[in-house]
């Protein structure tokens, strides 16, 4: 998947009215498309969180998608990313919507 290239994993958390809207689907979409792996689920305070693994351009290509596209009904108004670290190799299989 990543031959040559640097992997990366970090947490993400997104902020605005991103549940109720698909948001958790697209994203799964998203990631699935860009080669990546990893999780996303709803929290109970109202924003969604995950994890992003893969080559660090598509990291950083997910990380726009998710500060500024999202679903088609979403409302981003933040989106933090933590943890960020290379990774020597994938620790998920897919991409994952995690309940």
């Amino acid at each position: 998947m990543a031959e040559g290239g640097t992997l990366i994993t970090l947490d993400y958390e997104v902020f605005g009215k991103v549940q109720g809207v698909f948001f958790r689907k697209y994203t799964q979409k998203a990631g699935a498309r860009l080669g990546l792996v990893g999780w996303v689920r709803n929290t109970a305070t109202g924003t969604v969180q995950g994890q992003l693994q893969g080559p660090i351009a598509s990291v950083r290509e997910m990380q726009e998608w998710l500060q500024n596209t999202g679903s088609p009904k979403s409302v981003i108004k933040e989106a933090q990313f933590h943890n960020e670290k290379t990774i020597q190799r994938l620790e998920f299989s897919s991409f994952q919507i995690s309940k």
